[in-house]
């Protein structure tokens, strides 16, 4: 009987551009604009350049730009330099328990170039590879954080090499092979949260999707049932053993994953389980002008889960404080806001922003949304010096969420910070409007023409 890994692979090589909801293919382009910038914005951070360094380089015919530079590398280099930008700043979308646009748009990306593909051909791998992403979720039961897995540079593996399969135009045999290869590619640790590995694991997750690819075109072979062998990739990555091995992917009942769960685009550079949280802090001190000496405590309720991610109670570097709720609650309240500025050394040392820290404490529980390692809701209670109690509303959707989308013109903001000074309005306008026809440009050779 033939079994998921084969049935996503006959997915993920049949799949036209016509099948694809109207809704699914905006979402997909406004994942490619957003992550765009924000590989953009990452590349400045530095990492990008280390990793660059250390692990590229420029000897194989195919070949592909690292953005913005346009400098060629391999393309699984390419692939692995532009998914470490993707990721670095924590800017980037996320869903699916993870953040499918910093895996999907670089791999596409490198390889769509190298195989000379168009815009409408880069936003059927993106939906081939987010649908892949879905399945695998749907079928594990409990966050894989659980286990210390990093979901995104698991599934994300997977996901890349559907992607990359499809661009490469590869049979279902092949395909499936590709999926089955980087099954055991797949890999990255929750406990490098809060240091730079976390977005090379995210980069790796990119680079190991071509690979596999590339492999599978070649003529590698994998096992056919590599994703729901009871030794295969959902049994051994599942945290309670409770996976789903045995239903089939029924495409005449699909339910599309990128029309439900769409993807969240970040407001704040920072981990996403911070983010509702913050919406709630921002509004209690904008509505109560609260500063850092009027606060006696700070309470937080969110999910036990979040705070496994959220491990530093005390950061002291811009980057231990994306991954911190006390420096969430801080920022929300001294700056009114969480942006780059904010995500600095000197900001998070700052002693207005240390003095917060140990104030905040937290209420959590172990209820999680459906398809989500994150709390059903959340909310903040504020006490001030003086005893006044402040307690925000329950959140249930962040601003910026599948449910609260941010609007063309917020979303075209975030765009122009993110490309920041170095390109002018001009160019800026260009670049958005382009992304956002995707499905017209005739090759993705156009888009690094663009900068």
């Amino acid at each position: 009987m033939v079994g998921l890994t084969q049935q996503l692979g006959s997915f993920v090589t049949n799949l036209r551009l016509q099948d694809i909801p109207a809704d699914a293919l905006l979402t997909a382009k406004t994942g490619f604009t957003d992550c765009f910038a924000v590989m953009i914005a990452g590349q400045q951070d530095g990492v990008s350049d280390l990793v660059d360094r250390v692990m590229a380089s420029a000897d194989h015919s195919e070949q592909a730009s690292v953005i913005p530079t346009g400098a060629k590398r391999n393309v699984e280099d390419a692939a692995l330099i532009n998914g470490v930008s993707a990721h670095v700043l924590d800017y980037d979308d996320v869903t699916l328990d993870g953040h499918p646009s910093a895996v999907l748009v670089p791999a596409i990306l490198a390889q769509a170039e190298a195989s000379g593909r168009s815009g409408a051909d880069m936003l059927v791998a993106y939906v081939a590879g987010y649908e892949v992403w879905g399945e695998l979720l749907a079928r594990e039961p409990a966050p894989l954080h659980q286990k210390g897995w990093h979901p995104t540079a698991l599934r994300g593996t997977i996901a890349a090499a559907a992607a990359c399969a499809r661009l490469r135009g590869l049979d279902v045999e092949r395909t499936t092979a590709a999926m089955a290869i980087s099954a055991s590619m797949a890999g990255g640790l929750v406990a490098n949260f809060g240091t730079l590995t976390k977005c090379f694991q995210v980069g790796r997750a990119a680079q190991s999707g071509v690979i596999a690819a590339r492999l599978a075109h070649a003529g590698l072979t994998a096992s056919p049932d590599a994703l729901e062998h009871p030794s295969g990739f959902l049994a051994a990555t599942s945290p309670r053993g409770e996976a789903d091995l045995k239903r089939a992917f029924d495409l005449a009942r699909k339910v599309w994953h990128l029309s439900r769960q769409g993807l969240n685009i970040k407001r704040y550079p920072i981990c996403y389980a911070t983010h509702r949280a913050i919406d709630a802090a921002v509004d209690l001190a904008n509505g109560n002008g609260l500063t850092s000496s009027n606060i006696e405590r700070i309470r937080v309720s969110t999910g036990e889960m979040q705070m496994v991610m959220l491990r530093n109670e005390r950061p002291r570097t811009g980057l231990e404080a994306k991954f911190s709720m006390p420096f969430a609650m801080a920022s929300a309240i001294v700056a009114r806001k969480v942006g780059l500025a904010q995500l600095t050394d000197e900001f998070v040392l700052r002693p207005d922003i240390q003095s917060l820290f140990p104030k905040v404490s937290y209420d959590l529980t172990k209820d999680a949304l459906d398809g989500s390692a994150f709390a059903p809701e959340e909310s903040v209670e504020i006490v001030t010096t003086s005893g006044r109690i402040l307690s925000s509303e329950k959140i249930k959707f962040a601003k910026g969420s599948h449910q609260r989308p941010l609007t063309q013109d917020e979303l075209r903001e975030k765009f122009d910070d993110c490309l920041g000074e170095a390109f002018d309005s001009a160019a800026k306008i260009h670049a958005f409007d382009k992304l956002s026809n995707l499905e017209r440009l005739n090759s993705a050779a156009d888009l690094f023409a663009l900068l």
